[in-house]
């Protein structure tokens, strides 16, 4: 179950604003995010709250806003607006040695939502699943991108291990904060389970 399934309106134009506005809402999440950024000064890829954004975003939004969400973050950048980590932008950030981390999202948020769109992020034991399958992914995108600057045995120093207590930290937070905000979105509007 995600938000767009609870609340979107049924009539088009409702329907089509609703979406624009969870899709631009859901980018503009991601890029706050992007700008808690800690450098790490052997890796070129920073700390960032990204991940923890992208992980939330698909599992609220669904796998189609919640990747179009990201989409949408990725095209602002490209773009020019200085939506990626440190306030960067443009398609150097993209082919860059973070730029498969970026990619990477589009997929995390797309799982993410695909299983909470099958009730995953209703419990705590599936929402950490969820985010465990969703960082998979992120890393899946991003390392082989980094391994083509840094080279394959640094790959996992460089982009892998620094990353995993924090990562820990976000997917924890995402799975407590999941299961009660449904909780408490079942109370202010009972909806049939």
């Amino acid at each position: 179950m995600t938000l767009t399934a609870l609340f979107r309106p049924t009539e088009n134009k409702a329907a089509l604003v609703y979406d624009v506005s969870l899709l631009l809402g859901g980018s503009w999440l991601i890029a706050l995010a992007a700008q808690l950024t800690i450098p790490l000064p052997f890796s070129p890829v920073p700390i960032t709250g990204q991940t923890f954004a992208v992980l939330l975003i698909g599992a609220l939004a669904g796998r189609r806003l919640g990747s179009l969400s990201v989409a949408a973050y990725l095209a602002q950048g490209l773009a020019g607006l200085p939506v990626f980590a440190g306030g960067t932008s443009g398609l150097g950030r993209l082919l860059g040695p973070s730029g498969g981390y970026l990619l990477g999202f589009v997929a995390a948020a797309y799982l993410v939502g695909s299983l909470a769109e099958r009730g995953w992020t209703q419990n705590a034991i599936k929402t950490l699943l969820a985010m465990l399958i969703g960082n998979a992914a992120i890393y899946l995108f991003g390392l082989p991108m980094l391994a083509l600057y840094v080279g394959s045995a640094q790959a996992l120093a460089a982009g892998f291990y620094p990353f995993l207590i924090g990562d820990a930290i976000k997917i924890l937070l995402a799975t407590l904060m999941l299961p009660i905000g449904w909780k408490v979105i079942w109370k202010l509007k009972p909806f049939p389970h």
